[in-house]
């Protein structure tokens, strides 16, 4: 705990643009937990060089992703919000926590045999050890909770045996981190393929709604996204195309799922869609204006910058020197 409070760690990567299914189900609903808990959310660049980056291109994502942090609404003076590779213990404990953790369990990570999948040209040890590195982001900052979805409950869970290993051979060092289960983010799914989430990295422009997305570009591909011949605005699992539309309309206006079908009945599928395009730009545009006015403040963000990394350095330094010398490592002469 830091002041009384339980410590919340996550983050994103600072690869590809974050879209409207990153906002809805995740960053919006981080905006009020700082009441709760000392929260650090990073941006994960060391994650990102798993696959490779042009190095500009990665500079650049991994501003304006913290950009966009403070955009959307989170205070870096209430939360610390920071670059992964800006702090060393990141690397130095992960590579401990390497030699805690087995072969075994790092060959069952489902998530490990789909990135191989996709990059069978590049299958490096970095991909097969990026939950023990993710174990090092939580455990750095002996975390309480994380926010998961079910696609990161695996590496969650190796981070708990992970952690409860190292406790059990040295002593009460870690605190074993437990999932976050607050307010159900929403569930944003492709436009193009309903039956999956909306992915920032889908090969598909159309499929995605990128938060820095014109309004053009929304009403467009609003106006191609995947319906059905039923013709009607109906909440039901055999029209998926459509139940993501209401589910993007209900977060966007606050109406509930069987409100909107009240709204919109009798209409055809092109009013729904122009409607749920325009629901999306006015969310947008404040955020969009917000990042737009924090961009142009260099100065602001380089402080926001070196401040948050000071803070996160500081806790990570106090644990990494804990288990250091648990270890057996030498004392460090001042």
């Amino acid at each position: 705990m830091i002041d009384g409070k339980k410590v919340l760690f996550s983050g994103m990567q600072a690869t590809g643009s974050l879209t409207l299914g990153n906002y809805m189900g995740a960053l919006k609903n981080w905006l009020t937990l700082c009441e709760e808990y000392e929260c650090f959310y990073s941006v994960v660049d060391l994650h990102s060089i798993t696959v490779r980056q042009e190095p500009a291109e990665l500079r650049k994502r991994a501003r304006n992703l913290l950009t966009l942090y403070i955009a959307a609404g989170l205070d870096p003076v209430k939360n610390c919000l920071y670059y992964q590779s800006h702090v060393s213990g990141h690397c130095e404990l992960s590579w401990i926590l390497n030699c805690f953790t087995y072969m075994g369990e790092l060959n069952r990570m489902t998530q490990f045999k789909d990135k191989a999948a996709k990059h069978a040209d590049n299958i490096n040890a970095g991909l097969f050890t990026y939950p023990v590195l993710m174990a090092a982001d939580i455990l750095l900052y002996q975390a309480d909770v994380v926010p998961v979805g079910k696609d990161q409950l695996q590496h969650l869970e190796i981070t708990r045996d992970i952690a409860q290993r190292f406790n059990a051979i040295y002593g009460d060092v870690f605190t074993v981190p437990e999932p976050y289960i607050g307010k159900t983010g929403a569930s944003i799914k492709s436009l193009q393929a309903p039956e999956k989430k909306m992915s920032k990295s889908d090969e598909n422009p159309n499929a995605s709604i990128y938060l820095m997305d014109d309004p053009d570009t929304i009403m467009r591909k609003f106006k191609r996204a995947v319906t059905d011949s039923e013709a009607q605005v109906r909440y039901r699992p055999e029209q998926p195309g459509i139940c993501n539309l209401i589910n993007i309309y209900s977060v966007c206006t606050g109406k509930s799922p069987e409100e909107v079908e009240k709204e919109f009945d009798g209409r055809g599928y092109g009013d729904f869609k122009t409607a749920v395009g325009e629901a999306v730009v006015s969310v947008l545009k404040p955020l969009q204006e917000r990042y737009a006015d924090l961009s142009r403040n260099k100065d602001y963000i380089d402080s926001v910058i070196k401040n948050n990394a000071e803070k996160a350095n500081h806790y990570a330094t106090k644990t990494l020197r804990k288990v250091q010398k648990k270890v057996g490592f030498p004392e460090r002469i001042r």
